[in-house]
């Protein structure tokens, strides 16, 4: 501290005042201080975490698997909603290769400069030989993920950035943070067959550092990071905008069956999110209306969007939507559905630079989840545009069947009062990938 003189009311000048400084450090042994925020106080940019995050998804089962994941089985695995228990049971009996794959339809925005934050909850079968469990953020080619096989914990990185699929794994004995083993900076020991909440955050730009670790007695423990940056000499995996994954397989015949308990999961955008994609739209031609059903209140596909075989990853959200009925005083229901199977002839794609494709020539439409409906009226006064509203955009965004690499389209339907009715559509929407 600075030394005060009481008579003069004054510091002793520069060339004789002296002062204390005192640092602080946070458990890991980083300076902490206001110009210096450290540890997971902060988010992976290094700046202090708020209590605003913004949701990017949000995934709980508490009546029902709720819709939001593909799931692929194959020799004896399966799934069961535990309704008591208010989560997914992934099993897998005791045979050699028995699996169960779960990953949501949708790969999650990233934006540079903004910190992802990841939270998967969980409960790993106790380890035993020939079985291996995952989960986190990641697909077939890219990604992070916590694993138990057989009897060792680890944490991948799986990259694509060479042309071919390559894993680095770190074994728990190697983390580079807290091993928690109990000798570390948190002195807690991990019991990972217990439940657990599993936590990283990225700071992707290509080159950025990983973190991750598990969330106990209310305290993100710091177990790990993968450094990048003045390391490499290529990003080190090819996208940041990823879905999430659980995983269990027998990687030979196990004793007994085994069951991965899929509970919670989140992600979220530290510091907010602003749309900067590109803008596209595609409808019918001015020149030639889409005749619907002759059946009323049959549902045709009047304009359908989804995303390229090669772009299954890209993200692009519908953002407004236009339609015009021909003649006077019809009445129509419109709905706008994703995962529906279009009958159709043929796909156009949205330019060399977009990652979608159209149809305006659907002839029938099955199945899919609405995401929004509503009714309108044919008249010389006025034409309906509906705008979707910003808070709700990633809900009307392009989804996949990352497990089967299928695109799952969104379509804009439209049935009318009377039969054989035409109208006028048009579909927009923002490319986030570019």
């Amino acid at each position: 501290m600075a030394q005060f003189r009481k008579d003069i009311h004054k510091y002793l000048n520069d060339g004789k005042t002296i002062f204390e400084v005192m640092m602080l450090a946070d458990q890991y042994g980083n300076l902490v201080g206001p110009a210096n925020p450290s540890g997971t106080a902060v988010d992976a940019f290094g700046r202090a975490r708020t209590s605003s995050p913004l949701t990017l998804f949000d995934s709980s089962h508490r009546y029902r698997d709720n819709g939001l994941w593909a799931t692929s089985t194959a020799t004896g695995g399966s799934t069961a909603f535990l309704s008591n228990e208010g989560c997914i049971g992934l099993t897998v009996d005791t045979t050699a290769n028995a699996e169960v794959v779960r990953e949501t339809y949708k790969v999650f925005a990233y934006q540079p400069g903004k910190s992802l934050q990841i939270l998967n909850t969980f409960v790993f079968e106790p380890a035993k030989a020939n079985l291996r469990q995952r989960l986190g953020y990641y697909g077939a080619q890219n990604g992070i993920y916590v694993e138990l096989d057989g009897t060792t914990l680890n944490f991948v990185k799986r990259s694509s950035v060479s042309g071919s699929l390559q894993e680095t794994r770190v074994a728990q004995a190697s983390w580079n943070v807290d091993k928690m083993d109990g000798t570390g900076p948190s002195q807690l020991t991990l019991d990972i067959s217990k439940a657990q909440i599993f936590w990283m955050d990225i700071e992707w730009l290509g080159l950025g550092s990983v973190r991750m670790g598990f969330v106990i007695n209310g305290q993100l423990i710091h177990c790990h990071t993968f450094h990048h940056a003045n390391l490499i000499t290529t990003p080190y995996i090819t996208t940041a905008c990823l879905p999430l994954r659980y995983e269990i397989k027998n990687t030979a015949a196990t004793a007994t069956a085994s069951t991965l308990r899929q509970v919670c999961s989140t992600v979220i955008s530290e510091g907010g999110y602003q749309l900067q994609g590109m803008q596209k739209s595609a409808g019918t031609a001015i020149t030639a209306a889409y005749g619907l059903s002759a059946t009323p209140g049959t549902f045709s596909p009047v304009v359908s969007i989804r995303l390229k075989a090669d772009a299954l990853d890209a993200i692009s959200i519908l953002s407004a939507l236009s339609l015009m009925g021909v003649g006077n005083g019809k009445n129509f229901e419109w709905r706008v559905t994703s995962g529906a199977t279009v009958t159709t002839t043929a796909w156009t794609s949205a330019g060399t630079d977009s990652a979608v494709e159209y149809t305006t020539t659907g002839t029938a439409v099955t199945g899919g989840k609405i995401l929004a409906s509503g009714f309108f009226n044919s008249s010389n006064q006025s034409t309906p545009t509906i705008s979707i509203p910003k808070d709700a955009l990633f809900k009307f965004q392009l989804e996949r069947n990352g497990l089967t690499s299928a695109p799952l389209p969104i379509t804009l339907e439209v049935a009318a009062a009377t039969a054989s009715e035409s109208v006028f559509a048009s579909l927009d929407w923002e490319e986030v990938t570019r």
